[in-house]
């Protein structure tokens, strides 16, 4: 204190000179002191304001004002920067050897061997890609998110696998095996308060172990197989199904247009023969000669026929005269020519 003293003498030579130098002197460090809690949180920043070491508010992007130390202090930690996690294998080599396709990736059996629903044993590797959504809760709820994002994502990956068979998981269901894990996962680190957003669930492989590979491609083709040989069949039943129904259905309309028209003929003939003996009942003679001219017509109809006029006087034909042949012969002058016959 008395060095200090001094030095103030020496600034400020005079006693009430003295005095007001330290006041002025005070006054600038306290604003000095004040106007450092000014900062400034960056667009892909969060701030997080401490108050002796407690966590008690976090600013939004932009200029804003905290009490300075030590009374509080902030932490701005990037919020925007996506963070990776990679589970059942460690890749190995920067970048530029991942774009070559050079790097060599090395297996983690412990964290990929999974067991599926139909208690079969799978190789799942998987990545998981972060965001930080609450810089507060990230950096004071949880004491390692990374570790904490990591087993909650292998548990929910494990959960999902053991609820699917093995064939959907190889196949036609990981698009449904990442959606559901990214979901599960979510929940889990929001009922753990961790702040982290999950924004991607990829899966990299899920294949059966390197063991039984073999036996699990015999078992591919034998279903493969199978499958070839349930899709020619049913190709032949689609094809000859629709056929035999087809000619059913043709023969039951040909029946029913046969019946039709039995039963249509039936019913005309029976109208046609009523109607004819209602009129043979009112005029019997007429009928009777009706019936007999048109049976005569349809006996009679194609045949050669001469008509010979049998009424007194009338001229006819010599008796031994071969009736069939003149139609055929020529007429002569002595003899009686056809158009000599009276016809009717």
């Amino acid at each position: 204190m008395r060095k200090g003293q001094d030095k103030l003498r020496q600034l400020f030579p005079g006693g009430a000179g003295s005095g007001k130098g330290v006041v002025l002197v005070a006054v600038a460090v306290a604003l000095l002191w004040l106007a450092s809690g000014f900062y400034r949180v960056l667009p892909d920043e969060q701030g997080v304001v401490l108050r002796f070491g407690e966590w008690v508010r976090t600013e939004p992007p932009g200029l804003r004002y905290h009490w300075p130390n030590p009374i509080e202090a902030v932490f701005t930690p990037k919020v925007t920067r996506v963070s990776r996690i990679e589970i059942g294998y460690r890749s190995n080599g920067g970048a530029a050897e991942v774009r070559r396709g050079t790097t060599a990736d090395r297996d983690v059996p412990d964290e990929s061997l999974m067991l599926t629903g139909d208690e079969n044993i799978i190789d799942v590797d998987f990545t998981v890609f972060w965001v930080i959504k609450d810089a507060g809760k990230y950096l004071f709820k949880v004491r390692d998110p990374e570790a904490t994002v990591k087993k909650a994502a292998e548990s929910a990956m494990r959960e999902i696998i053991g609820r699917t068979e093995l064939q959907p998981a190889l196949t036609e269901a990981r698009q449904q095996i990442e959606t559901g894990t990214g979901q599960l996962l979510q929940h889990m680190l929001d009922e753990y308060q961790t702040g982290i957003q999950v924004t991607q669930v990829q899966l990299q492989k899920a294949d059966p172990p390197a063991p039984v590979v073999d036996a699990f491609n015999d078992v591919q083709r034998a279903r493969a197989d199978r499958e070839r040989l349930r899709n020619e069949a049913e190709a032949y039943r689609n094809d000859i199904i629709p056929r035999a129904r087809g000619d059913a259905e043709r023969l039951s309309q040909e029946a029913q247009a046969y019946r039709e028209q039995v039963v249509s003929l039936a019913q005309g003939d029976a109208s046609r023969y009523t109607a004819i003996y209602n009129a043979y009942t009112q005029s019997k003679d007429v009928v009777s000669r009706r019936m007999y001219l048109e049976t005569m017509e349809q006996v009679l109809k194609g045949t050669n026929k001469v008509i010979v006029d049998t009424t007194p006087g009338a001229q006819s034909v010599v008796p031994f005269l071969q009736l069939p042949n003149l139609t055929h012969t020529a007429p002569s002058t002595t003899a009686p020519t056809i158009s000599q016959q009276q016809r009717r």
